[in-house]
């Protein structure tokens, strides 16, 4: 249960950490709230993609993977 509640208040922090950034730079709430919305979606997508590649990486110094891929990523 603490797992779930640090992971949920670490998605509320950067939820607002990312709509005070956006809403510096732009002056716009409606834009800052628009960009903390989609910001942890594109970042989710992005982590996907570096893990893949790094599994890649792995797999060519060594010839096997350096771990069990997580399905969520094959």
């Amino acid at each position: 249960m603490q797992t779930l509640a640090k992971t949920g208040t670490y998605a509320l922090t950067h939820f607002v950490v990312a709509v005070t950034v956006a809403f510096a730079l732009t002056g716009d709430a409606l834009i800052a709230l628009s960009i903390g919305l989609i910001e942890p979606a594109v970042q989710t997508l992005a982590h996907a993609i570096h893990e893949r590649a790094w599994e890649r990486k792995a797999f060519r110094a060594t010839g096997a993977p350096a771990e069990e891929p997580c399905p969520a990523f094959v």
